[in-house]
């Protein structure tokens, strides 16, 4: 989960949370079984081949990542943050992988040109304002090849002020009865304070105003939804 690098409090915010972030990331998100493995599926589904080139935005603590070398153990992976703490937790998950990391903002770092075949983000692209994710959509176009997919399990915006309310109170039912501890909530509401989240109809209408042939939203629980775009 990646701040931009514009904002140093955040990235410090998550740099401080990095050990141990992971250890209550189920908790926190009530879905999470279905979130990921929605997205997971999508890209068995995709078939990209045995060694496909994958860039995570925003990787955090490799996560999904690691998620996704459990499916396609050939991937060659790379993976991008702005935070070098969270990207510590991921040479230690992902020891083992053949995998590369960088330590950079993602709304500024370069992701070339038809260089990959698919990239993946998980909750770090809301971290962006609306300009900035427009930009970074139109890079990830061009940096896919053709055939190449975008997947983003996001976190997003209720189309109304009471569909937010709603969001929020559920969630907060859900990862209490969970049993995730009330520290962990408030740290979570102090990160989620820095998020810049949008609907999932603006970003697929965004994907497409940038290029992308089709999109779509294939999962969503309140909150979190894993939209993807194809080349």
């Amino acid at each position: 989960m990646q701040m931009t690098g514009s904002n140093t409090s955040s990235v410090k915010i998550f740099g401080r949370d990095a050990a141990g972030y992971d250890n209550v990331r189920r908790g926190l998100i009530p879905c999470f079984d279905f979130f990921y493995g929605s997205a997971l599926d999508l890209i068995d589904d995709w078939g990209g081949g045995k060694e496909p080139r994958v860039l995570d935005i925003g990787a955090g603590t490799g996560l999904f990542s690691s998620l996704l070398l459990t499916r396609v153990p050939g991937a060659r992976v790379h993976l991008l943050d702005a935070s070098g703490a969270m990207l510590d937790e991921a040479r230690q998950l992902l020891s083992g992988h053949a995998v590369t990391f960088e330590c950079s903002d993602m709304a500024e770092a370069s992701f070339g040109e038809g260089e990959w075949d698919l990239v993946i983000s998980a909750l770090a692209i809301h971290h962006l304002d609306d300009p900035a994710k427009k930009s970074l959509f139109r890079k990830i176009h061009a940096s896919l090849r053709e055939g190449g997919l975008f997947v983003n399990a996001e976190q997003v915006l209720g189309s109304t002020p009471a569909q937010e309310d709603r969001y929020r109170r559920l969630w907060l039912a859900q990862v209490r009865g969970s049993g995730v501890s009330e520290h962990e909530i408030t740290k979570a509401e102090e990160r989620m304070r820095h998020d810049r989240c949008v609907s999932v109809g603006n970003q697929l209408f965004w994907l497409q105003e940038v290029g992308f042939r089709e999109t779509d939203c294939v999962f969503k629980m309140w909150r979190f939804a894993v939209l993807a775009a194809w080349k």
